[in-house]
């Protein structure tokens, strides 16, 4: 499927044009460098409190939001989604983010970022279904919600640009498309009841696509944060689940094949080990229109060689980890699974996992999240290239 993106439409969207503190500029500036980030910092509730997050970050000395703010003042992404932080429609968390932690310096060397554009979509988490989704005999537990949570908004997503921009609209989001219209899905119908079947939703948190300008192009921005594949039984609901909401991604980068794309998130899925189904990050890594950076770091593969465990048997380089899991059965310990791909598109330059080595001061920072930043600087060639 080939599809043009109405002018009308463009017009009425998040469109990103650089500014004064971006290297990028709505010029023709064919050098013009947009370093793109992925991070999900588990920020989130853990005593399943709506507000908890909000109060933390309205003061200015959380230590674990202290680090997070550190490590993006370090890597300095123009573009960048986070995960597992609370959505909010109303801008507060962004704001104090922004405002107490992003905007003062954390510690010497590290200067102030600042993000003047945020979007955070609403998502499935948290949201009730009114149906007994997890087969437990209630229909008000987390699971029963479209997407597993204990309150609307938890495990949200926030994605802030350092690039000047024009209304907070995403061109379009499937966050509300259902499971059973996906063609060639593979809902577990025998599992599920046919009430759940009906209004299940196949994006447990939402894919949404954001579009941009660079060198007088159109660009999008496709987000998402597919459902970790375990946490089930036999019938391997989620992680059938998480295989279709990777392939949604495909689905999505095909309906606009003439658009560059960079496809970001945690998307639960490692190229060779963990449990996730046989070929579902393969997906996207191996599509015609996909090119994968493969940022790497020192320090992935130190940690993998200490830990050992299961760690011994994988596949994946662990120079490309990402995450940083118990190591012994059940948990499948340090995966591959936080994502920025770029469509053919765009020119690479650089690519890395901030993961420093133990003899590096800014290893006390990582432990602030599970996950580990993911950056790809690239370069969208001009029209005239």
């Amino acid at each position: 499927m080939s599809s043009r993106i109405p002018a009308g439409v463009i017009a009425a969207t998040w469109l990103l044009f650089g500014c004064a503190s971006s290297p990028v500029s709505d010029g023709p500036a064919a050098d013009a460098v947009v370093r793109f980030a992925q991070f999900n910092i588990a920020l989130y509730s853990r005593d399943r409190d709506p507000g908890e997050v909000a109060r933390r970050l309205a003061t200015p000395d959380d230590p674990q939001i202290q680090k997070l703010a550190a490590i993006l003042q370090d890597v300095r992404p123009d573009v960048l989604l986070l995960n597992e932080i609370d959505q909010d429609p109303t801008g507060r968390v962004a704001e104090l983010l922004q405002g107490n932690y992003l905007g003062v310096s954390q510690g010497e060397g590290l200067e102030p970022i600042v993000y003047g554009y945020a979007y955070s979509p609403p998502v499935n988490t948290g949201v009730p279904s009114g149906v007994d989704l997890d087969n437990d005999g209630h229909t008000d537990g987390p699971g029963d919600a479209y997407g597993w949570g204990h309150y609307p908004g938890q495990y949200g997503m926030l994605l802030l640009s350092r690039l000047e921009g024009a209304a907070h609209q995403p061109l379009l989001d499937w966050r509300k498309r259902r499971w059973i219209d996906r063609p060639d899905d593979i809902v577990p119908v025998d599992w599920y009841s046919p009430q759940a079947v009906e209004v299940m939703r196949l994006s447990s948190k939402t894919h949404a696509l954001v579009v941009g300008r660079l060198n007088k192009q159109t660009f999008g921005v496709h987000i998402s944060h597919p459902t970790p594949p375990g946490f089930d039984g036999p019938e391997d609901r989620n992680g059938r689940r998480n295989y279709d909401e990777i392939g949604l991604i495909v689905s999505n980068l095909e309906g606009f094949d003439r658009l560059p794309t960079v496809v970001m998130g945690d998307l639960n899925a490692d190229p060779n080990d963990g449990s996730s189904r046989p070929g579902a990050i393969a997906q996207l890594l191996d599509h015609p229109r996909i090119q994968d950076p493969e940022p790497r770091s020192k320090g992935g593969k130190e940690t993998a060689a200490r830990d050992g465990g299961v760690n011994q048997s994988h596949g994946t380089d662990p120079a490309l980890d990402t995450a940083d899991w118990r190591d012994t059965p059940p948990s499948s310990g340090n995966l591959r699974v936080d994502y920025v791909l770029p469509t053919v598109e765009w020119k690479l330059v650089k690519a890395g996992v901030f993961w420093p080595t133990t003899d590096d001061p800014r290893r006390d920072w990582i432990d602030a999240s599970d996950h580990r930043l993911v950056w790809v600087d690239l370069r969208l060639p001009d029209a005239s290239e």
